[in-house]
């Protein structure tokens, strides 16, 4: 099909009035489709698929890790569940020792105690969080919803080429604990695209938790696990106890609204980044005709540069778990202080400042899910670096979150370690507006290039007037204030960029694989997955016979007479 983007999609979409379920593994999809066609509504097959998703993509997502769902239910609310991760009761701001004062080393711990191994893992609220909003406002039982993860686990599945190679990518760590090299490194190396892999030990554990819920990692059997593993950890032992997981809680947050030509864009508040920063960027790009603009061209990619390095000198400022610090939330996303930024895009690029320190690992997942009756779930959620803390707790086949370096190692900064204090997470399960109809849902993982990313594409879709799918895989741009990142597709823009002053460097990708539902006024949803993962979209069409179709015209049917085939 003829494009009038610099850009071909590799992927297409798909369609049903029935609903949509996007993720990022096929299972995932499936899982998630099975429980809408079983009768359940989005809230239950968002929780489904990213159920399957901890078995199928172990090294981005996982009961012990943490993230944010962001809900739009049948009767027009929005909240959003935050279940991300804090720390231990029992951490203070000196429990690490930093390797340097300054970047690229400045968020490092001695011997990485922060990265890696039982030292490394937070308090994890993805299981409750999961457990919470299904309880909520699912429709099936609970046990329903977990079955699909139970059969994934136990008859297996064929690995993919993307967790081959993320396995094959962290081996020589892998390999160092028994448990997790015997699931995953099966005969010392990376299971093949195509081979099989099987989670017997994790089966179990989903099954005890299709029993008990989150109690049995929030203070039950799995979490007396856990808590041993973490506090015998020998030289790399932690702090997260029995007590941290019993009374972890999910919160549930207001999200962030803001307008843009005409619609309403809505995401989650802090910690989450997206809601402010993604508001604060179309505040500031609004003044200008960015379709007249043309996309990819030197001008466009230019204003989108100072736009995202503009919005991350906020971020560094005012950045925090607002339980702990005040976040200037109604000045950062009004108007007034988007003319005041604007003020600062500057006629040529170059290098602002040292390295951003704050880190978030690339490596998560996002679904977006939703059903006939109106009900829709953008979802991003983690365990933080790729196969977390690099660990399986022994007999339970769970692998837990490596949270803990994403806090400062340093004493008496923002975002130093304080007991249960929630780091900034870029997060962006974000929904754009109508007259107060969703028109499209999207999120996508990547770490600090996440909200960015979502910005682009709600940009795409309003101003450039791009398909959904064009508008999830059209090349990216990202900076921080120091050189600017562009993927491939922006590469002839590469000299008219250095030109203007930019420092330029051409990736493979930035940020993850995006993925997106846009709805129609009559009803209908069409689902789109990027080429950066393995994105599938699952959609619903046809549905339950018409009432009373089993009688014939020729027969009454209050004669309790058997039917015949004509």
């Amino acid at each position: 099909m003829a494009t009038p983007f610099p850009f071909d999609c590799e992927k297409r979409p798909a369609s049903g009035a029935g609903g949509v379920v996007v993720t990022n593994h096929p299972l995932g999809s499936a899982a998630g489709s099975e429980i809408l066609a079983s009768g359940g509504n989005a809230i239950d097959a968002a929780v489904a698929a990213l159920l399957a998703l901890t078995v199928v993509e172990p090294m981005m997502v996982g009961i012990a890790g943490g993230g944010i769902s962001h809900l739009r239910l049948a009767d027009g609310r929005h909240l959003v569940i935050d279940a991300l991760s804090c720390a231990a009761k029992s951490m203070t701001p000196e429990i690490y020792t930093p390797l340097s004062e300054t970047p690229p080393d400045y968020m490092e711990a001695k011997d990485r105690r922060n990265a890696i191994g039982a030292s490394s893992v937070a308090v994890p609220g993805n299981l409750a969080g999961w457990c919470d909003m299904q309880a909520r406002f699912g429709r099936l039982p609970w046990c329903d919803v977990v079955e699909p993860a139970i059969r994934l686990a136990s008859r297996g599945f064929a690995v993919t080429h993307y967790l081959s190679g993320a396995i094959g990518e962290a081996a020589v760590e892998l390999c160092l604990d028994p448990a997790m090299a015997a699931v995953l490194l099966p005969g010392g190396r990376a299971p093949a695209p195509g081979e099989r892999l099987v989670q017997g030990d994790y089966a179990e554990s989903l099954r005890l938790i299709a029993r008990q819920g989150a109690a049995a990692l929030h203070g039950g059997e799995l979490g007396a696990a856990l808590a041993e593993r973490i506090a015998t950890g020998g030289p790399d032992a932690g702090w997260v106890t029995l007590k941290d997981l019993r009374d972890y809680r999910a919160i549930e947050r207001a999200p962030i609204v803001g307008s843009y030509r005409g619609f309403e864009i809505v995401g989650p508040p802090p910690p989450a980044s997206s809601g402010v920063h993604v508001t604060q960027m179309l505040n500031m790009i609004e003044a200008f005709d960015v379709g007249e603009m043309g996309f990819g061209t030197p001008e466009s990619l230019h204003l989108l540069a100072e736009i995202i390095r503009i919005a991350f000198a906020d971020r560094r400022a005012h950045s925090g778990d607002p339980a702990f610090v005040d976040v200037p939330v109604e000045r950062l996303i009004s108007k007034d202080h988007a003319a005041r930024c604007r003020a600062l895009i500057r006629q040529a690029g170059g290098s602002v400042g040292g390295p951003d320190p704050l880190r978030e690992s690339r490596d998560t997942t996002h679904i977006t899910v939703a059903d006939r009756d109106g009900n829709v779930v953008s979802a991003t959620h983690t365990i933080n670096g790729l196969f977390g803390a690099r660990f399986i707790v022994p007999g339970t086949g769970i692998i837990p979150n490596n949270y803990m370096s994403n806090f400062d190692p340093h004493p008496g900064k923002a975002l130093s370690v304080v007991p249960g204090k929630r780091v900034p997470t870029s997060m962006a399960p974000m929904m754009v507006l109508k007259e107060g109809r969703v028109v499209f849902a999207l999120g996508l993982p990547g770490g600090l290039r996440i909200f960015p990313s979502a910005f682009q594409a709600i940009v795409n879709l309003v101003d450039h007037g791009m398909s959904l799918q064009q508008a999830v895989e059209a090349p990216r741009i990202w900076t921080q204030g120091q050189e600017v990142e562009i993927e491939s597709g922006y590469r002839s823009a590469k000299s008219a960029l250095e030109l203007r002053g930019h420092r330029v460097k051409v990736m493979p990708h930035i940020g993850g694989g995006m993925n997106a539902i846009a709805f129609d006024q009559d009803g209908g949803m069409t689902g789109a997955a990027c080429w950066r993962a393995d994105g599938t979209v699952t959609a619903l069409g046809g549905g339950l016979a018409r009432p009373g179709v089993r009688f014939w015209p020729d027969r009454a049917p209050a004669t309790g007479a058997e039917d015949t085939k004509p």
